[in-house]
C-alpha cells in the first residue's frame, strides 16, 4: 500500500508542476508559434487527465488499505501507465510539435480504461 500512496503523491505533484509549466512557461515559449493554441490544448488535456488519474491512484491507495486486494493495486499501476503514455505523449507533442507521438496516446487511453476495469472488478469482488 505504501508504494501506491507514494505513486499517488508523485503523480499529483508532477501533475500540478506540469500543469503550471504549461500555463506559464510553455505558453511564453510558444508565443511566436503558429500552432501554439493547438499545442497548449494538447498540454492542457494531458495535465487534466494526469491530475484526474493521480486522484484515482489516491482512491486506489485508500481502497487497498481497506483490504480490497490486488485489483486496486493493478488499477493504480494501470492508471500510472496511462499517465505516462497518454499524458506523456501529449506533453511531448505540446512541447515539440511532433505529432508522431499521437500514435502512443491511445495506448495510454487503453491503460486508463484497464485501470477503471480493475477498479470495477475490485468493487464487484467485495
Amino acid at each position: 500500500m505504501e508504494a501506491v500512496v507514494v505513486l499517488a503523491a508523485c503523480a499529483g505533484f508532477s501533475g500540478v508542476a506540469l500543469g503550471a509549466f504549461g500555463a506559464h512557461g510553455l505558453r511564453a515559449r510558444l508565443a511566436d508559434s503558429g500552432d501554439a493554441a493547438r499545442r497548449l490544448e494538447w498540454w492542457q488535456t494531458g495535465a487534466s487527465y494526469h491530475l484526474a488519474h493521480a486522484l484515482a491512484i489516491g482512491v486506489t491507495a485508500a481502497l487497498d488499505s481497506a483490504g480490497q486486494g490486488c485489483w486496486t493495486r493493478c488499477a493504480a499501476w494501470a492508471f500510472a501507465a496511462g499517465i505516462v503514455l497518454f499524458s506523456g505523449s501529449l506533453y511531448v507533442m505540446g512541447a515539440t510539435g511532433r505529432r508522431r507521438l499521437g500514435a502512443i496516446t491511445p495506448l495510454g487511453g487503453l491503460a486508463f480504461l484497464a485501470g477503471w476495469a480493475f477498479l470495477l472488478v475490485a468493487g464487484l469482488d467485495v
